[in-house]
């Protein structure tokens, strides 16, 4: 053992001394900035050297000069000590200044030891830092026991001249050391994956962020001189939650950079040669997680960012292994030589964001665990994490200019309040004029809106609730309301009326002048979804009408407000009624109606108008149910438009929610009509086995419901894990073509899905086994039954007289009604000899 730890050091040893040689030359800063705040002369640490900071490599602004030093000995057992034996005191308002060479991303890195100079206890500090355009720190206190403290952030500068301010919240602000160098622009990618929900997240480059963790797996600490741009990373062993289920991994061969993944300054060639893999079990068919877990604010939003780089395979395609996020898949069967073009030991990194709020707690939890796929070794690795957090950049700013600028503050001044005296001047004329032309004008006048399209004639009669939604065929489409009525429908938007929360924002109760029940649902301006939904949505209800679909009324967006009025549903989702509270179960007819329904209205949706409907996010939540335990789907706002007919699929962009986000789509990136009906094949699991989709407390094999629910009914025993409240209720040829139903639409490719329309016969006949009685042996299965032709051709043409009248004619529930009579009736016939 001591002779492997041994070989494991001088191996270490060696990569790093021959690293050193070259890392700093990989890439040059444009802007260097290296500051050493409070000193006199300059420091040198490690190969770089920190300016005193009266030097003309940055502008100090500041009310009073005040150099402040400590003991060599009170920093002796920090690294970088020199750097914290000196410090700026700051008695007001401060700043430095420093001109940009090269717009892009920089790292801002600050420096703190709080320590007890003549009068001034830096202890007691608390300050504010900021840039033009973010708060890095809002009223930022030191440690209450001496300790450095280190903060690095990265932000896109766009400025000529940055200006880094301090502000005190009372009398005392300090700095101990500060850099602001140039990084690679595409250190941070535009895009990241989304897992809650999943899609993609676009803006990364503009976002200012805090580096949280920067960790090494499997290998030592690495200093700044070991690093292609000076960073840190620490040892993983700290945070993990059981070391005896990993090992660490050394390796001494050359790292394969590739086009396409990692480059030097993404991450040091010595942390993509050191990882932490899965140990091998001792006891045979064991499945578990390496885990790492970190502490973070749940109220802010993170990008993760995972290494890899397979230095444990010694061949191609043999190490598969999924990358989870809290609760959450982030990767499922990674294979890294794949990704890499068929090479090994190619350096690869996955970003991941985490948006406020989706973290149950103040833990981060960051997991690898092997593979589901079959005839596939438990295993995986990780070589790096970095975990950052989001800086906000929407409050506003406090900027110290420059003292070469304080000469003409009061020019500037004059300036600033002369224009805003005109501007306000203008707009109250405006205001007055405005008011007396309208109170000349009828007490009615229309003005249109248009969105995408759609126009909407606005009443500005002050009795008048809302304005009606038009096309172009003067047919009435929708409602649009004020805003006032909808305060008053929602008692304010009163907290206690909220009846959902979702991506898009809270869904409230209301009750409008006339007594009339409705949803309404009020868009959350920090949602990434926001214009978009509230647009898809509009379009896509106005024009579809069906019984099983939910109606939109109307919308409202005065004040900038995205808000959508739904029909009330009395019995609110699906899945409230399956788990997690404390309503009384459904009856497995009452389920299968209820999936039946929904089928329906999917069905319209893929098929009722010239070009598919894809929802992209089915899920017991987004269908709902009314007095009667009528379902119909809601939450069209991720919808999209089908492919061509001459096309098979649309390129997007993957959206859903995890758990029932098709395998497929999330591959491929490719949508078509059969990820609805992969993600409703979940749904039909949902509706038997009355469990979450996900749930992460569980053993690992029974974690997705999806996979579990399959394995048990390739076996022949689904019965296994039917809901205990209804399993003796369920006839065994009714289950038996359930559980077909839901394999098929399980199945890992769309091409062997079968299409809703097929799912709604399915489930009419699943229906109809349950309520019928008669023989065993005079049961077949559907795909037994070939002699269908009249009843068939009877609903085809019924089914396409529906779309007819819908497209040439206003909606009429009743005319959708046939289908459904005529549907039951074919399978009355179906089951009954007589009917055969």
């Amino acid at each position: 053992m001591a002779l492997r730890n041994l070989e494991l050091v001088l191996i270490i040893f060696e990569t790093l001394s021959l690293y050193f040689c070259f890392c700093n030359a990989l890439f040059t800063p444009t802007d260097n900035y290296l500051i050493d705040c409070g000193s006199s002369s300059n420091a040198t640490v490690g190969g770089r050297t920190f300016l005193a900071d009266d030097s003309l490599s940055s502008t100090l602004t500041t009310p009073q000069t005040i150099l402040a030093s400590a003991s060599a000995n009170s920093v002796a057992s920090f690294d970088d000590a020199i750097l914290y034996r000196t410090a700026r005191i700051f008695t007001g308002p401060s700043s430095y200044s420093f001109p940009i060479q090269k717009h892009g991303r920089h790292f801002i890195r600050l420096y703190f030891f709080p320590f007890t100079y003549q009068s001034y206890n830096l202890s007691a500090a608390k300050f504010t830092v900021s840039t033009q355009d973010a708060v890095l720190l809002s009223d930022f206190q030191p440690p209450s026991n001496p300790a450095p403290v280190f903060k690095e952030f990265s932000a896109n500068i766009t400025r000529d001249n940055l200006i880094l301010s301090f502000v005190p919240s009372g009398n005392l602000a300090f700095i101990n050391a500060l850099e602001v160098v140039s990084v690679p622009d595409n250190l941070i990618l535009n895009a990241a994956q989304t897992v809650s929900p999943v899609g993609q997240y676009l803006g990364l480059s503009n976002q200012a962020l805090e580096t949280a963790y920067r960790v090494n797996m499997g290998g030592p600490k690495v200093t700044p001189d070991n690093d292609t741009l000076s960073r840190t990373w620490v040892n993983d062993r700290s945070f993990l939650l059981d070391q005896n289920l990993t090992k660490s991994v050394v390796y001494s061969g050359k790292i394969n950079y590739v086009s396409g993944g990692a480059t030097p300054e993404t991450a040091p060639p010595v942390v993509y040669q050191t990882a932490t893999e899965l140990a091998a079990s001792n006891t045979t068919g064991a499945v578990f997680n390496m885990t790492w877990q970190f502490d973070v604010e749940g109220s802010s939003s993170y990008l993760v960012r995972y290494h890899f780089c397979d230095i444990v395979s010694t061949a191609l395609n043999v190490l598969y292994f999924n990358v989870y996020l809290d609760s959450w898949s982030a990767a499922n069967n990674l294979d890294l030589s794949t990704l890499m073009n068929n090479n090994l030991a190619a350096p690869y990194f996955m970003d991941v964001v985490l948006t406020a709020g989706s973290a149950a707690t103040n833990k981060l939890l960051i997991g690898i665990g092997p593979s589901t796929l079959p005839n596939v070794l438990p295993d995986g690795i990780l070589n790096g994490l970095e975990i950052m957090k989001f800086v906000n950049s929407s409050g506003s700013t406090a900027v110290v200019e420059p003292a070469a600028s304080s000469k003409n503050l009061g020019v500037i001044l004059g300036s600033v309040f002369g224009a805003l005296a005109v501007v306000i001047l203008a707009a109250v004329i405006f205001m007055m004029l405005r008011r007396r032309k309208l109170e000349k004008q009828q007490s009615k006048s229309w003005m249109p809106f248009s969105i995408n399209g759609l126009t909407s004639l606005s009443t500005g009669s002050r009795t008048s609730n809302g304005t009606t939604l038009t096309s172009g065929q003067n047919g009435e489409l929708g409602y649009r309301f004020s805003f006032v009525v909808l305060q008053e429908a929602t008692n304010n938007f009163d907290e206690n009326w909220v009846i959902g929360v979702g991506g898009f924002g809270k869904v409230y109760k209301g009750v409008l002048r006339d007594d009339t029940k409705v949803a309404v649902k009020r868009g959350n301006p920090k949602s990434q979804q926001g214009l978009n939904e509230f647009r898809t949505e509009i379009e896509l209800l106005s024009r579809l009408r069906h019984r099983h679909l939910v109606s939109l009324i109307g919308f409202c967006d005065e004040r900038n407000e995205m808000i959508l009025v739904y029909e009330y549903m009395e019995k609110g989702t699906l899945k409230s009624h399956l788990y997690g509270s404390d309503l009384p179960p459904l009856t497995w007819k009452q389920r299968l109606e209820i999936c039946i329904g929904s089928a329906r209205g999917l069905h319209y949706l893929h098929t009722g108008s010239a070009k598919a409907i894809i929802h992209r996010d089915v899920k017991s939540a987004n269908i709902l149910l009314d007095e009667n335990l009528m379902a119909k789907v809601a939450d069209f706002g991720l919808s999209k438009t089908g492919p061509e007919l001459d096309q098979t699929h649309v390129s997007t962009a993957v959206k859903g929610s995890f758990g029932y986000l098709d395998p497929e789509y999330f591959r491929r990136q490719q949508l078509t009509e059969k990820s609805d009906v992969y993600s409703f094949g979940v749904v039909l699991l949902e509706v038997l086995c009355a469990r979450p989709v996900i749930d992460p407390t569980l053993p690992r094999e029974m974690v997705n419901l999806a996979e579990w629910g399959v394995k048990w009914q390739k076996r022949g025993e689904l019965h296994q894990i039917v809901d205990r409240r209804i399993e003796d209720t369920i006839k065994p040829d009714s289950l038996r073509k359930f559980g077909e139903t839901v394999e098929k639409c399980l199945a890992d490719y769309g091409v062997e899905r079968p299409s809703m329309g097929d799912v709604l016969w399915n489930l009419e006949y699943v229906l109809q086994l349950q309520e019928a009685e008669f023989e065993d042996s005079e049961v077949n299965s559907m795909n037994r039954i070939v002699e269908l032709s009249s009843q068939v051709q009877n609903v085809e043409a019924m089914q396409d007289s529906v779309i007819t009248v819908r497209q040439e004619g206003p909606p009429n529930e009743n005319v959708n009604d046939l289908s459904d009579v005529s549907m039951s009736r074919v399978f009355s016939q179906l089951i009954k000899a007589e009917g055969r």
